[in-house]
């Protein structure tokens, strides 16, 4: 993450998933191109968390030149385990492991350099904070995911391109072959303007080893990336959220992923943490602008020098995913309870996101109507397409039936797979969602409404 330093040319990282090949180069138009199942299911996982830990958290900063011992290293109360439940009461559903950053120490004992875990006091040289992780996290049920910096400032063989290939590739295996399920893989590209990398063998290896991991990168690297970065290290999502771009003529589903520190400008822990911590309307506003317009968000979180995280960081994610329940939670949804009647649009009605409605055969143009028990007052729309036959919803309003006519409450372009709208408060006993342009029928996994008390601030 630190690629962090605006840097989106070589940005590849994450989740590797089986390629989509023959459906992406058959399809012609954008609402021809569909995800794969691996995209699916890594684009269900919602909310992610980053990890950074290694000398640069004893040395008070981002970017380690590869010069500093690895005695440095020594922490004496590191537990994955404690980021793991911490990043699961925020509501991730994985975490990721900068297991080498830019600095080109490694978290493992590998056979490539000397410049890792193994040549530092922790644990004797034993030590294997990879394998702890993995172990740790899938403890809790959580996918594992790894990042490795191409960018290695240690490493002599960096100058000779082939030569730093063959080494970077047989780390990569390493870590492909003996941790276990691969959920997300970042190969960030910062700091290596001018070198080139045989990415193609990279992606190669990786996806013999690990065929259903996603592999992030920026839209420079179209050939090889299953997630896109979102452009930014804000956490929001600017404008409309479409699935699909086109790099250089080629279509991909590309889902837009979301990275963010806990963290004001810090990915490592600082001396100086407790100065920069996000609050909690921060947090809660970043969820509401990656995963709340249908992107993937990754939080960055840092354990400090005894390897654990803060005890500010634990009980802000905490404080995090307990807001999120309490404001868009299923508990919170008004229409299961309210309902009189959905029609035929009883699916995206029910709370369960396994069910959908469709609209017409061949239709471009349809809505989904919902009548209230009673009125009902709300300050907020969800809308989630079912994205596994792409993204076909072009432009749509949600409506409230007042005064004997439909009043628009907000109006875009893009759902996806999940769509957030906010607005003034309106109470009525009809309100529907209506689809004013779609490319093919449309298919409407949920429409949900809360009354959250932030409707008049958020107004579009």
């Amino acid at each position: 993450m630190t690629r962090l330093f605006r840097f989106p040319i070589l940005r590849l990282a994450a989740l590797t998933l089986s390629f989509l090949a023959l459906p992406l180069a058959a399809a012609q138009n954008f609402s021809e191109v569909r995800p794969s199942p691996q995209q699916v299911a890594w684009q269900e996982m919602e909310f992610g968390v980053i990890v950074h830990f290694n000398p640069n958290t004893w040395l008070d900063q981002e970017w380690g030149d590869g010069t500093a011992s690895p005695s440095v290293f020594n922490p004496d109360q590191v537990d994955p385990g404690q980021w793991a439940r911490a990043a699961k009461a925020a509501g991730a559903k994985y975490l990721i492991l900068v297991a080498k950053h830019h600095d080109g120490f490694a978290l493992w004992p590998t056979a490539q350099s000397e410049y890792s875990v193994k040549n530092s006091p922790w644990l004797g040289g034993k030590g294997d904070l990879v394998r702890m992780t993995s172990e740790a996290v899938r403890k809790e049920g959580l996918g594992f995911g790894i990042y490795l910096s191409p960018w290695d400032r240690h490493e002599p063989k960096y100058a000779d391109a082939k030569a730093y290939d063959k080494f970077y590739t047989a780390q990569l295996v390493d870590l492909a072959l003996h941790y276990g399920p691969i959920t997300e893989w970042w190969l960030d590209g910062a700091g290596s303007a001018g070198h080139v990398y045989d990415f193609d063998k990279y992606i190669e290896e990786l996806r013999t080893y690990q065929p259903n991991a996603m592999v992030f990168a920026d839209t420079a690297l179209f050939e090889y990336g299953d997630i896109r970065w979102v452009g930014n290290e804000d956490g929001f999502i600017v404008g409309e959220n479409w699935n699909v771009i086109d790099r250089h003529g080629f279509l991909r589903w590309r889902p837009v992923e979301v990275d963010t520190p806990l963290h004001r400008f810090q990915w490592f822990w600082h001396p100086n943490s407790d100065q920069t911590l996000k609050s909690l309307d921060e947090l809660v506003e970043i969820w509401e602008k990656s995963v709340g317009l249908g992107g993937q968000l990754v939080l960055g979180i840092a354990p400090d020098t005894r390897g654990l995280l803060p005890e500010a960081d634990v009980r802000r994610l905490r404080e995090l995913g307990e807001a999120i329940q309490a404001l868009y939670g299923p508990a919170k949804n008004l229409v299961p309870s309210s309902l009189k009647s959905a029609g035929t649009g009883a699916a995206a009605a029910d709370g369960d996101r396994d069910t959908f409605w469709s609209a017409p055969e061949g239709s471009h143009h349809a809505t989904l109507e919902l009548t209230f028990k009673q009125p009902v007052t709300f300050d907020s729309a969800l809308s989630m397409e079912w994205i596994n036959a792409g993204q076909r919803v072009q432009k749509y309003a949600v409506e409230a039936w007042q005064d004997g006519r439909w009043v628009r409450l907000t109006q875009a372009q893009a759902i996806g797979r999940m769509k957030i709208d906010r607005f003034a408060p309106v109470t009525t006993s009809r309100v529907r969602l209506n689809i004013l342009s779609s490319s093919d029928p449309a298919h409407i996994r949920e429409f949900q409404l809360f009354n959250t008390g932030k409707g008049v601030a958020a107004a579009r």
